[in-house]
């Protein structure tokens, strides 16, 4: 092995160190960011090793080529535990990840009606509504009122009230119908299933 290939292997190793050594975390403190004098130690194994001072944790962390982690600042004397910390944190994300996945998205999904809405418009506009509700969405049911149509209120009432009838086997009313400006709306959440 030549000296130039034995240096360069040399500040790999190094600079594969430093680089684990001045990893930036943001939920915990770690090696150099500890600020306490003495820590309870705990091995990467689970095996506690007892009260040491910050220093000599940190030398058996860096001679194992691992991370001191602080675990438990709140307790006389903090507990750090021996760890890599990069594969910790990617476990973690992991973990998340996964969590992610199993959350139920629920979407708003709006199903327009016009007060005078003839027979036909009011099934399809039902059929699409009902669609959204057993996909697990909400929906959002308004009617527009144009010109002097605003007058005739009690018109988009009944229209959201027979959709309500409609469907009241899939979803329940979240909040009744409502104006707003030119717009009357009421929300239609499907069953919590038990």
């Amino acid at each position: 092995m030549s000296i130039d290939s034995y240096l360069s292997l040399r500040h790999f190793k190094l600079s594969n160190i430093l680089w684990r050594w001045l990893t930036i975390s943001k939920d915990m403190n770690v090696n150099e960011k500890i600020r306490a004098r003495e820590v309870r130690l705990i091995d990467a194994s689970g095996e506690q090793l007892g009260v040491k001072s910050k220093q000599e944790a940190l030398e058996i962390a860096q001679k194992r080529e691992l991370d001191l982690v602080l675990v438990a600042p709140n307790a006389k004397p903090p507990v750090c535990r021996i760890m890599d910390y990069g594969k910790y944190r990617y476990e973690q994300q992991k973990k998340e990840k996964e969590a992610r996945k199993k959350q139920k998205v629920i979407n708003l999904k709006e199903v327009r009606f016009t007060p005078g809405i003839g027979d036909h418009d009011f099934n399809t506009k039902l059929r699409n509504a009902r669609k959204f509700i057993e996909k697990g969405d909400k929906v959002k049911a308004s009617v527009r009122f144009r010109g002097r149509a605003i007058t005739h209120k009690e018109l988009g009432q009944e229209v959201l009230d027979r959709l309500a009838k409609e469907v009241e086997d899939i979803a329940a009313v979240e909040s009744r119908p409502k104006m707003e400006g030119r717009n009357m709306f009421m929300m239609l959440a499907p069953h919590s299933e038990k």
